[in-house]
């Protein structure tokens, strides 16, 4: 049977840079997400978890807190206390990036029970046949209304099959229910299955890279910043803000343009300086000044191409802000 490739839409889709202005961001604002100071960083990004088995996700956001000394955080999506593996929790004012990371595709590793000796081909033909677009009700556990829903699985890998134990890798959209799927392949071999493990190894541009950690590893990296003035681990474990729109399509404005969108207005395209490919009306787009700083996130009002070519009308209606008024001051035009 052909593999299938095991990549999130995200990560399939080659975007080029469509420019509009070709024009440098001055150095007398704003500042580059890697020269943030640590103090910026622990109030402002965003930290990958290796979540244990045992607490609740709210539980390990809240110990995420307690370790780094700040008062809110916010995690990339529930998972239940017996789950382990990928949770990005998002520190102080970067909380609401958490936003953009709930409707990210998410993939995991789930050992599946099955209830009966059945063939091997039989079960790869079952599981294989969930890819594509499914109907899902939710469990009576759940934190939606239980009703029928679509959901889309993009791609299932079978790993290995030992007996009545099935190993699988699966990635899927946002709010697709792993043990309910597991329930629907037992239903459809005949014989009934349940999920005995499982991990979240992705939850949009997180994964099991270098940079996941465990609470230990950031509680001990903050140790080292705090008691030995060492900030090297401590910077490795916690990533900018921006890295949790990795996934999204970007457009970025000129300078001047800034300071108006952080007050709230929408982009009109006069503002954008250069815009990623493949953008459609309706599409979540995060916004970003020349110096790849994330503005905020808004709904595209034209395609990409349009942005780049036209000469007025509004590109991107603003939802929701993380820049600070002033940072970009207004830069009043000469006579």
């Amino acid at each position: 049977m052909e593999k299938l490739p095991t990549l999130l839409p995200f990560e399939k889709m080659k975007r080029e840079i469509f420019v509009r202005k070709d024009i440098e961001s001055s150095d007398k604002f704003g500042e580059y997400p890697e020269k943030r100071s640590t103090e910026a960083l622990i109030n402002y990004g965003i930290v990958n978890i290796d979540k244990p088995r045992g607490p609740t996700s709210h539980q390990v956001s809240y110990y995420v807190q307690k370790i780094l000394g700040i008062d809110k955080s916010g995690h990339s999506g529930t998972l239940d206390p017996n789950v382990t593996g990928v949770l990005a929790i998002a520190t102080g004012n970067a909380t609401k990036v958490v936003q953009a990371l709930l409707t990210a595709g998410k993939e995991y590793v789930c050992l599946m029970h099955i209830h009966k000796d059945i063939d091997e081909t039989k079960i790869r033909e079952a599981v294989m046949s969930f890819v594509g677009k499914i109907r899902q009700l939710p469990p009576i556990k759940s934190a939606v209304k239980r009703e029928l829903r679509y959901r889309k699985v993009y791609y299932i890998e079978v790993m290995e099959i030992d007996g009545k134990d099935v190993l699988f890798k699966v990635g899927c959209q946002a709010g697709t229910y792993i043990r309910k799927l597991v329930h629907d392949i037992g239903q459809k071999l005949g014989c009934g299955a349940h999920m005995a493990e499982l991990r979240r190894t992705k939850a949009g541009p997180f994964n099991e890279s270098a940079e996941i950690c465990t609470l230990q590893d950031l509680s001990d990296a903050m140790y080292y910043y705090k008691e030995e003035k060492n900030d090297k681990y401590l910077r490795k474990l916690i990533q900018p803000i921006e890295k949790g729109i990795e996934h999204l399509a970007k457009v970025w404005v000129i300078d001047t343009c800034v300071n108006t969108l952080c007050n709230g207005a929408s982009l009109k395209v006069p503002g954008v300086s250069k815009v990623e490919s493949d953008i459609q009306t309706g599409d979540s787009v995060a916004i970003m000044t020349l110096k790849n700083e994330l503005i905020g996130f808004g709904k595209a009002e034209m395609i990409s191409r349009e942005m780049q070519k036209q000469e007025r009308g509004i590109a991107v209606k603003m939802q929701r802000i993380f820049m600070h008024p002033g940072i970009y001051p207004k830069i009043e035009k000469k006579e």
